[in-house]
């Protein structure tokens, strides 16, 4: 017997990455997208920073023309994105911190201090008919906030957790590992859609696909580096066996 089907987001930023390492056209993050939706992406991330430092205005631009499946949209929340939003109607945003100067999302949002701010920044794009998605810890002070300024769908920050079991710390590996399953839990008992995402791999996807409030998983790094190895269409696959293993009861 198998679970609901859990969704695989694509998320394609290091491919861009990669180009413009070089500042010219190639590698496409456009083509990775179109290959991860053909490998079974139910839908594909891309992250527009404020410094464009991989995802460029233009490939945004062509992603919404491009894709068959729903694109997340993942940004800060400044005026500048709320616009590019509101221009492109994407399926979904998803609101994540972002420093100029980390290298990667640190962190989840801290929505309990800001719940004003955010509640009337969201409030248009849920108007615009985007699914609102917050990005925040396993934290039930945040899901809490999250859930009162309305967002309909929470992305648990899974980074402590891989970095945990990459770091061969397993008391703490598992203590992050059971907070993610209690608030899971706890946030769709307040009625809202639970995803999780950052820094999954193939040894540490089981665990967090296993459990059943979540209903999508966004990994991109770790299948843009595999894909140097075996190719970004089997890396997909392989993502989308195990999560499908992961359900089978």
């Amino acid at each position: 017997m198998t679970q609901n089907k859990l969704r695989l987001g694509v998320n394609i930023d290091h491919v861009a990455t990669v180009r413009n390492a070089r500042g010219g056209a190639y590698p496409d993050p456009v083509r990775a997208a179109k290959l991860a939706e053909e490998a079974g992406a139910a839908g594909i991330t891309a992250h527009l920073r404020e410094d464009r430092r991989h995802i460029t205005d233009a490939d945004i631009d062509r992603l919404m023309e491009a894709l068959n499946v729903p694109l997340n949209f993942e940004m800060a929340a400044t005026e500048e994105m709320q616009r590019i939003a509101l221009r492109h109607k994407p399926h979904a945003v998803c609101i994540v911190p972002e420093k100029r100067e980390e290298r990667t999302t640190e962190g989840g949002l801290e929505v309990a201090r800001e719940e004003n701010r955010l509640a009337h920044y969201i409030a248009p794009l849920r108007d615009a008919g985007c699914r609102v998605s917050i990005f925040i810890a396993a934290d039930k002070k945040q899901i809490e906030a999250a859930h009162r300024i309305g967002a309909e769908v929470i992305e648990l920050h899974t980074g402590a957790y891989c970095d945990y079991h990459a770091e061969g710390k397993a008391k703490d590996r598992d203590r992050e590992l059971e907070a993610l399953r209690e608030m899971s839990a706890f946030a769709h008992s307040l009625g809202l859609e639970v995803h999780a995402g950052h820094g999954l791999t193939y040894e540490t996807v089981k665990p967090v696909a296993a459990f059943p409030e979540v209903k999508e998983l966004n990994i991109g790094h770790f299948l843009i580096g595999e894909a140097v190895f075996r190719g970004l269409t089997p890396a997909v696959q392989e993502m989308r066996r195990m999560m499908d293993e992961a359900r089978e009861v």
